[in-house]
């Protein structure tokens, strides 16, 4: 275990946040000989007291900090403090996330070029092509244990998934199987295989399921080169006169403030928390908020076209056994606009527990069609739709011009608004997934809105040109050259896909590009 490193040791990498980015990146650069230090907000809690029920994992497990939401979005409405279920614990949100490892397709870094210029949406190519993160796909298909890559056979089919494969082939898709995921099939790196409970939101108790909390921290942590802090909020980044960053500032548990220094800090706080630190972190130099010449930071925020379709059925199909989502139709992920539509989309099996379902089926609602959907709850198969959402300028992550946090920082003010570009697929997908359903004897198909539990991407957008995003082709700041972004923060565009292996191959690339550019001396 390293020993503490001292709050005036200026060598260190300081890392604000554990999740997907950040964890990986703290291993990567441990690994190298790089001393880190991980600032975390939240507790270190191990994999064994993870809670399988929904309701005491959530208040276990989520960021209950308060924001605040607007624009035209149903979640708004509906949950108007809960843009976003993410985790605020060691690990973040990899404790949570049903461990889904799809690559972003080649049409998918080069929007602009390949879906041309839209009205409302604020579209631009990434500044790497798939051929530049395909060598760090591979290390982190490995790293991760990914099903279906690396001679690793996929994991068992429950019956949601039969239910979905039986449609998927009455509709004549040919890409439905039982996904790439970071979850074991049988046992692999010290860890153990599946064991089929379901409670893949809740925390793996099992640790089948790659986290960085069980996987890439104990192993940064061996090296004696890594130092994780829970408990760690951190409310501002600091810097010298010249602009350079040289430390931040956080509070503890008791809400005490302590300064650590830092030769290179890398925010990895998620979507909503790193611009807000970004944007909190203004000065009389960047008036703005750091690295945000562009005026981009906080702009562009992303979550996906998401929405469910549930399917009734005259015998039981218990979709809550068996790994979450572990079944997928990739048909749709293509970018084909005679559908009226550019971008794609996917649909993975998905269950919520009986509280969830009754929270979330029609948030609001009640009466005959609400509660005869939930006798009916045996009988039931469910998906999810993952698809490719418009960045808008106007969907962003602002300061709350009144309301502070418990440091007395401004908290987030989350705007979103659906592009009609989302409306249209989303609208695609609820009527694939009703006919999917209905095409094996459902008795009842029906489409569900969008949840709070998304992926949040976008928010410091990666471009060429520093007029256009935030960070470069390394997730470095335009701006400032020792501050990084290593979070779902710098997605230029979103994809169909889930977005866990893409910030884990985006870290490791950026903990190779960090080596050596401290190697040379140059930051």
């Amino acid at each position: 275990m390293a020993a503490p490193y001292k709050l005036n040791d200026d060598g260190v990498v300081v890392i604000i946040g554990s999740g997907a980015g950040g964890g990986t990146l703290g291993n990567e650069l441990a690994q190298k000989g790089i001393d880190v230090v991980i600032l975390e907000a939240g507790n270190r809690i191990e994999h064994e007291d993870f809670i399988n029920d929904e309701w005491e994992s959530f208040s276990q497990l989520a960021w209950l900090d308060h924001r605040t939401t607007g624009g035209g979005w149903r979640v708004h409405k509906d949950f108007p403090n809960l843009p976003a279920w993410i985790v605020k614990a060691v690990g973040g949100t990899t404790t949570h996330w049903a461990g889904a490892s799809l690559r972003f397709q080649e049409h998918e870094f080069q929007d602009l070029t390949q879906y041309g210029k839209i009205e409302g949406a604020n579209l631009l190519d990434w500044p790497i092509t798939l051929a530049d993160i395909e060598p760090f796909y591979a290390k982190a298909e490995d790293k991760m244990g990914v099903t279906r890559t690396n001679g690793i056979e996929g994991l068992p089919g429950n019956n949601n998934f039969k239910v979905m494969k039986a449609g998927a082939d009455k509709l004549g898709y040919t890409e439905c199987h039982t996904g790439r995921m970071a979850i074991n099939p049988a046992d692999r790196d010290d860890r153990m295989g599946c064991q089929q409970t379901g409670f893949c939101f809740q925390g793996c108790k099992w640790g089948a399921k790659w986290s960085t909390l069980y996987t890439e921290i104990p192993k940064g942590e061996a090296t004696g080169r890594l130092e994780v802090r829970p408990n760690s909020h951190v409310v501002k980044i600091e810097h010298d006169k010249t602009g350079k960053i040289t430390g931040v500032v956080y509070a503890d548990k008791d809400g005490k403030l302590h300064e650590q220094k830092a030769r290179i800090v890398a925010v990895a706080g998620n979507s909503i928390e790193s611009p807000r630190l970004l944007l909190n972190s203004h000065s009389s130099m960047f008036p703005n908020g750091l690295a945000n010449s562009s005026g981009q930071v906080g702009k562009n925020y992303m979550r996906h076209t998401t929405g469910s379709v549930y399917g009734v059925f005259e015998k039981p199909v218990h979709m809550y056994r068996g790994t979450t989502m572990a079944g997928i139709i990739r048909d749709e992920a293509r970018h084909d606009p005679s559908r009226g539509f550019v971008g794609g989309y996917e649909l993975e099996t998905l269950s919520l527990g009986l509280p969830f379902m009754a929270a979330f089926l029609d948030p609001g609602g009640w009466g005959r069609s609400f509660s005869s959907a939930l006798d009916s709850y045996s009988h039931m198969a469910g998906m999810w739709i993952v698809g490719e959402d418009m960045p808008q300028e106007q969907n962003a992550v602002k300061l709350h011009g009144e309301l502070k946090d418990q440091y007395g920082m401004p908290i987030p003010d989350v705007w979103f608004t659906d592009h009609p570009n989302d409306e249209a697929m989303r609208n695609h997908a609820y009527k694939q997934g009703i006919a999917l359903y209905e095409a094996v004897g459902a008795n009842r198909a029906f489409p569900t809105p969008p949840y709070p539990s998304t992926h949040n991407l976008g928010t410091n957008r990666m471009s060429a040109r520093a007029s256009d995003g935030v960070v470069n082709k390394w997730g470095q700041t335009h701006d400032i050259k020792n501050l990084f972004v290593s979070d779902g923060s710098q997605f230029t565009t979103g994809g169909a896909e889930n977005p866990t292996l893409t910030i884990v191959s985006l870290a490791i690339r950026q903990a190779d590009h960090i080596s050596k550019e401290m190697a040379a001396g140059i930051i």
